[in-house]
């Protein structure tokens, strides 16, 4: 059976094989992240949520919770 060290060079060489070939990977999905659109109109927001409510899918609660939270209450 080899060594402890030899079973820590191969992990750490694999590791940065593997770090080596994400890499152009996650640079490509944070300029995405960054072309990503705009936040919704706070207004448009709210009608969706009082629509919700009205339909029953969320409760007096809920609606107050996340109003104040759009509205950064």
């Amino acid at each position: 059976m080899p060594p402890f060290g030899q079973f820590r060079r191969v992990a750490r060489r694999t590791s940065r094989r593997t770090a080596r070939r994400n890499a152009p990977e996650q640079s490509e999905q944070h300029t995405t992240a960054q072309d990503a659109p705009a936040k919704a109109d706070p207004t448009q927001e709210l009608e969706n949520l009082a629509k919700l409510k009205s339909e029953g899918v969320i409760t007096e609660e809920e609606f107050e919770a996340k109003k104040k939270q759009i509205l950064g209450i």
